[in-house]
């Protein structure tokens, strides 16, 4: 066999992302506004492309047939009709998953899934709720967290989301309850058990309106806030000047206790929301609407007003036409004129694709939305993508970054899609969000004469149908801020004698 160089020719296969089909990705997971961001940016680069009027609100009908409202509160899955829905230029959504997804494995732009690489595939729980956001968690983002599961109450927890956007970077509120009360139109004691809620959140300390309620409230949340440590915190003026002779004598110890007092109240933060990043998170605008309809469905819409709509100047492209005299700039044109064309496009698909993401959630959630965090049920991007014909990475994207307002009050997309718990029965499962509400309901209510134990918990848990381990029970308890029935018992008795 001879040795020597040598041309061969060989066909090979593969799938290449066009950059237009990039770009479409990453369209996907960008919020409204950030859209908002990208077409200001695509109007400077493109003479062709223009700002339209307006368009009625691109929405999907979510119908709930009677029998299935009937049966939503059951654990069985609620079967929904998705009606036509309208995209931004009017024309009837093509909701066919076969039509949206069949070009999948050639890349095809029309595809309603723009990304079926395997490497892009979130986790079939998806991410938490304390993931969100691609940078770090800011102090609001965190607290706003812990809404949902903090109380049922949509007035209580509107109230205390907007106390949460006064707050300043350190965690405190620098405004009064009463201006807030004015400014809300509200009674006082309703602002009041607004910032009580607050209060109960993670990290202890904040919305405190001074430093002495910052550090009270750590101390009670440690089950040291006796009389004598509550002397000492009010005079926190002389722990500064180091008087310390006269605050033995006002907090009547002696000086070992003076001395535990007083490495107790080194231990505590006087800024908890410094732990965070980047201060008072920004306000949260939503970009999917819901309202309920007189016969049982809901409407589901995109937020138009921070959607901007795009088309074509056609009659200022006829006009860069007629100039166009040579190769070069013919070219030009013609390019511009293509990338306005998928732009467009591009954004269409988005709307449809959203659309249809978040008619599946409402479907799915549909018990959620008419009765409270109680009926919220497991879900798994997995689900919604099968049910919807899409891949798993697009759900996962679509979901990034978005927000749905509805009666309840604004959720983060991915609060939906929460882990399941082993009902009672042995008959399907229920959300840990749904647990959680129902944990803190129980010691709510509970008797400050008899204060409920873990495993006391566990059995009236299964009462209500959850299937839970002690150590499972005691794992929700503290990640909503409950303590012990020790520390519970010592606060409550704490509470009566003052």
């Amino acid at each position: 066999m001879a040795l020597g160089p040598r041309l061969d020719l060989r066909q090979t296969q593969s799938l290449v992302m066009t950059p237009q089909l990039q770009q479409a990705i990453k369209l996907l997971a960008l919020s409204n506004l950030e859209i908002e961001t990208f077409i200001g940016e695509a109007l400077e680069a493109n003479p062709l492309l223009d700002l339209g009027e307006v368009a009625p609100p691109a929405a999907e009908a979510v119908e709930i047939p009677e029998e299935a409202r009937r049966t939503s509160l059951e654990s069985s899955p609620v079967d929904a009709l998705i009606g036509e829905g309208r995209a931004a230029d009017d024309r009837p959504l093509d909701i066919d998953p076969t039509t949206l997804d069949r070009d999948r494995d050639t890349g095809d732009f029309d595809s309603g899934d723009w990304g079926g690489d395997s490497r892009f595939t979130m986790g079939e729980e998806g991410p938490s709720i304390e993931e969100r956001g691609g940078g770090e968690e800011t102090l609001a983002e965190h607290l706003e967290a812990q809404i949902g599961t903090a109380t049922d109450d949509p007035r209580s927890a509107a109230i205390a989301r907007y106390l949460i956007g006064q707050l300043d970077d350190a965690g405190y509120l620098p405004v009064s309850l009463r201006d807030v009360a004015e400014d809300l139109g509200l009674a006082l004691a309703e602002v009041e058990e607004g910032l009580a809620l607050v209060q109960t959140l993670d990290p202890t300390g904040v919305g405190a309106r001074s430093l002495g309620e910052c550090i009270a409230l750590q101390a009670q949340e440690a089950d040291r806030y006796d009389p004598a440590m509550a002397r000492l915190i009010d005079n926190l003026d002389l722990v500064a000047r180091g008087d310390f002779a006269r605050l033995k004598r006002i907090c009547s110890v002696d000086d070992e206790d003076f001395a535990d007092m007083l490495s107790e109240l080194k231990g505590y933060d006087p800024k908890p929301g410094l732990r965070f990043g980047g201060g008072v998170g920004a306000p949260v605008t939503p970009d999917i609407l819901i309202t309920a309809r007189a016969d049982g469905g809901w409407d589901i819409a995109l937020n138009q007003a921070t959607l901007p709509r795009l088309i074509v100047n056609r009659s200022y492209y006829v006009e860069l036409k007629g100039s166009c005299t040579d190769k070069p700039s013919k070219g030009w044109l013609s390019e511009k004129l293509a990338d306005a064309n998928w732009l467009i496009k591009a954004l269409d698909q988005r709307q449809k694709t959203i659309l249809k993401v978040a008619a599946e959630i409402v479907r799915q959630q549909d018990g959620f939305f008419r009765h409270g965090v109680s009926h919220l049920k497991p879900l798994t991007l997995r689900a919604v993508a099968e049910t919807i014909g899409m891949h798993e990475s697009t759900v996962s994207r679509v979901t990034s970054n978005k927000y749905l307002q509805c009666e309840r009050g604004l959720f983060e997309l991915k609060y939906f899609f929460t882990s399941g718990v082993a009902a009672a029965d042995g008959e399907g499962a229920v959300s840990a969000q749904a647990v959680k509400a129902a944990i803190r309901s129980l010691i709510d209510a509970e008797d400050a004469k008899a204060i409920l134990s873990d495993d006391a918990l566990v059995d009236l848990l299964r009462e209500k149908g959850f299937d839970l381990a002690r150590r499972t029970v005691a794992k929700y308890r503290e990640a909503i801020g409950l303590g012990s029935s020790v520390q519970r018992r010592r606060q409550k008795a704490l509470a009566a004698v003052r």
